[in-house]
């Protein structure tokens, strides 16, 4: 394969990356934790944790989950927002030889119910605020071991009693549960002193997460990612962006901004394990909804790296404490999970004077496929350049290539790609073609220099008398308008055209017509591409990291 796109790759960067330094995902963890063993690793609530409590903690935690007898390869899932116990867990999961199952912990019973049971997982580690839902569903399924925990278990004495107190009382944010079985987090810790973690043999093919997909096409699926699939995507990610974090001094550790939820992938490999593996300290932040909140603490931190997503960072700049925040620290702000506006990049970009970075990946490739170089100047609406190790195609129908320029599936092979999804050998086939690429669902463009364009999600587009329609088109166009906050299009049936183009509409000016955006789409749009129907909506369904989700759009319309 001719690679073209290696002449585009910024001075530094490797066209391959050497994954088969770790022998596990546990090895790179250790690594860090001994390596960086005094420096800050998490800080959420102002309650920090250096890399050796996280150590420490992770191991006791792992010698505990021994102890309940389950076997190696048994499947733990993990139920928390952004919380220390997370990264607590994580590690401890693993380093016990067992499988990371993550769960959105938003889930409705049946939601959670389907992961469970297709997991099999045997033991679950939750938040209590969410332990109502698992009390519904639990007998259904195969998990035997529970542990309970609390906002402020990490949190020290007085303060964690106080953090409890409110959340549970005075917020009532912890629903009536009852579990008799369940064990309280800090019990489990205090257990797990006692015992002795026994390492278990471990391998890069040995399977490290259950990551679930497909909330936006159907019925979750398991990705199953490997040990050599996440180290090889970290080392991806540091070698992409080290152009930039070389100009931080090696003594100097960099902070990160964890605002999106580590149970998303890009979260927990982008910021979690790529932080460990650079020694930087992350923020959790709980609730990144709360954009107040999420301000507050980026004032109290200067921070390095923002990896975020387009709704995420338009509810900034839409704050006005936005201006109160010192950019001055920041050298890489990601964007990722959807496409970037380019209107919400340029707006970005005047505040803090940072180019969003954009780049593309999914759940199946542990997430990062492309990237755009860290030294870009300006918002380009292309989703980069195949990092290190990574080949990619632009395949038609019959899995072969399209003429470059010409719109086409992508299909990527590389070491970050998963090893097929849990039990379900149909969907795994279906998902490959012959010579072991993953076909991604979504229609791109790649260009003579290796650069990528996202047209859209195969699902997502419309047919309009025979045309495509791309809605993220009409998205980047619509949300370009001064008086929309946000957008969404979907085809709806049209008994003249087959399909037309609905728009779905967030004011941020309330005196906005129906009649104004319309005469605006008329300038804007050739006549099959202008919406037929405009609905104006105080919100928009958001998946849970803020990606809008088209699906639930159009199933409202066939309801």
């Amino acid at each position: 394969m001719n690679k073209l796109w290696l002449q585009s790759y910024p001075q530094g960067v490797p066209a391959d990356i050497d994954f088969t330094q770790y022998g596990s995902l546990v090895q790179l963890l250790e690594e860090a934790f001994d390596k960086y063993a005094d420096r800050q690793a998490y800080v959420c609530m102002d309650k920090f944790l250096t890399y050796r409590e996280v150590d420490r903690y992770s191991e006791v935690l792992a010698a505990w989950l021994q102890g309940t007898g389950l076997p190696q390869g048994a499947r733990v899932a993990l139920m928390m927002p952004n919380v220390l116990q997370y990264p607590i867990a994580i590690a401890a999961v693993l380093r016990a030889g067992y499988v990371v199952v993550n769960v959105n912990p938003l889930y409705k019973p049946r939601e959670l119910q389907h992961q469970l049971i297709d997991s099999g997982a045997e033991a679950i580690i939750i938040l209590e605020n969410f332990a109502a839902t698992l009390e519904k569903v639990i007998g259904n399924t195969q998990v035997k071991h529970v542990v309970v925990a609390s906002m402020g278990d990490m949190l020290g004495g007085i303060k964690g009693s106080i953090v409890n107190l409110v959340v549970r009382h005075v917020k009532k944010m912890v629903p009536a549960f009852s579990l008799p079985a369940a064990v309280p987090f800090k019990q489990a810790l205090a257990q797990g002193a006692g015992q002795r973690m026994q390492k278990p043999e471990l391998h890069r093919t040995d399977i490290a997460f259950l990551q679930y997909t497909g909330g936006t096409t159907g019925t979750a699926k398991g990705a199953v990612l490997t040990h050599a699939n996440i180290i090889a995507n970290v080392l991806q990610n540091e070698a992409w962006i080290m152009p930039v974090v070389c100009k931080q001094p090696a003594d100097k550790a960099m902070t990160f901004i964890c605002a999106l939820p580590l149970y998303h992938i890009y979260a927990l490999t982008v910021s979690c394990v790529t932080g460990l593996r650079l020694g930087a300290m992350n923020v959790l932040i709980p609730n990144p909804r709360d954009i107040a909140g999420l301000i507050k603490e980026l004032k109290k931190y200067p921070f390095h790296l923002l990896p975020a997503v387009n709704t995420l960072y338009n509810g900034l700049l839409n704050h006005p404490d936005i201006k109160t925040v010192d950019f001055s620290s920041l050298l890489l702000c990601n964007g990722g999970g959807m496409m970037m506006q380019q209107v919400v990049s340029e707006r970005w970009q005047a505040l803090t004077g940072k180019t969003i970075i954009e780049g593309y990946g999914l759940s199946e490739t542990s997430p990062v496929v492309t990237a755009n170089p860290v030294d870009a100047t300006a918002f380009s609406g292309m989703i980069g350049l195949p990092v290190s190790s990574t080949e990619i195609r632009i395949i038609d129908s019959n899995d072969s290539d399209v003429p470059l320029g010409q719109p086409g599936e992508i299909a990527i092979r590389g070491p970050q790609v998963m090893a097929g999804y849990w039990n379900n050998p149909l969907e795994t086939a279906q998902s490959m073609t012959a010579d072991g690429f993953f076909k991604s669902g979504d229609i791109g463009i790649m260009d003579a220099r290796g650069y990528i364009k996202i047209v859209d999600r195969k699902k997502d587009m419309i047919l309009v008398s025979g045309f495509n329609v791309y809605p993220s088109e009409i998205e980047g166009v619509v949300a370009a308008h001064p008086g929309v906050l946000e957008c969404a299009c979907i085809g709806v049936p049209d008994e003249h055209t087959g399909e037309a183009v609905k728009l779905f509409v967030v004011k941020r000016d309330p005196a906005l017509t129906e009649d104004m955006l319309l005469q605006y789409c008329r300038e804007q749009f050739t006549g099959y591409k202008k919406p037929k129907h405009i609905e104006f909506r105080t919100d928009l369904p958001k998946s849970n990291v803020g990606k809008i989700l088209r699906r639930e759009l159009r199933e409202e319309q066939k309801a």
